[in-house]
């Protein structure tokens, strides 16, 4: 079963249950992804295919790669990612793979986390501060990092002020809301790592049992 399809943020809404309680979703473009590249335990060592999502202008793809797509007879995409699968999925290159998830299921998400650029201990590690009043000058100073005597060295990973957001971020166990199979959407409950605009891997929770169901997928090439 392919575990994962690669997909793009759309943005959060609300919506309204049977009860009338609002539930905060996120709306997510779930595929269809084109298989670009299909690896096999014989000549690879493990089963997996290379998907690719959103079409990208061919004048902006390096020329290596435009040959191949080009013998392949695909279309480049901005989103290329690499998921594993079971070898008997039986996909082949050129092959279109729509999302498989179902309302009610659980899923992981995978993103790009918002940047924030440079910040301080208090905001990027949760750092109460200082004294506020009594002549303290030292209200959201990082203070003392390292030890005295022993061992008289600033320990490796010390939190600090630096770089915050603009890396990888998994949001675990989500809840498909809804589904819309026509137009590749899904809703999934809670936040998702990214700006609107991003993309993202979406994959069947790891901590949820899934019950095995068939790929869906399209015989016809781009």
């Amino acid at each position: 079963m392919i575990s994962a399809i690669l997909g793009k943020k759309i943005g959060m809404v609300q919506i309204f249950d049977e009860k009338g309680d609002s539930i905060p979703v996120t709306v997510l473009e779930a595929g269809p992804c084109v298989v670009q590249l299909v690896k096999t335990v014989e000549n690879d060592g493990y089963n997996a295919v290379q998907f690719g999502f959103d079409d990208k202008r061919a004048k902006r793809v390096k020329k290596p790669q435009a040959e191949y797509l080009k013998s392949k007879n695909l279309k480049p995409k901005r989103f290329v990612r690499e998921v594993r699968c079971d070898a008997k999925e039986g996909l082949a290159v050129g092959d279109t793979v729509q999302a498989m998830f179902q309302k009610g299921d659980f899923v992981d998400v995978i993103g790009i986390s918002k940047g924030k650029g440079f910040q301080g201990g208090m905001k990027r590690n949760n750092w109460l501060g200082g004294c506020e009043t009594h002549g303290s000058m030292s209200h959201r100073a990082p203070g003392s990092i390292g030890a005295s005597s022993y061992p008289k060295k600033v320990e490796r990973g010390h939190p600090m002020p630096g770089q915050m957001g603009n890396e990888k971020s998994t949001m675990q166990n989500l809840k498909v809301v809804d589904v819309d199979v026509e137009k590749g959407i899904i809703l999934v409950r809670g936040a998702v790592p990214g700006a609107n605009g991003n993309y993202c891997v979406v994959r069947f929770a790891k901590k949820k049992k899934v019950a095995p169901r068939q790929t869906e997928k399209k015989e016809t090439k781009e």
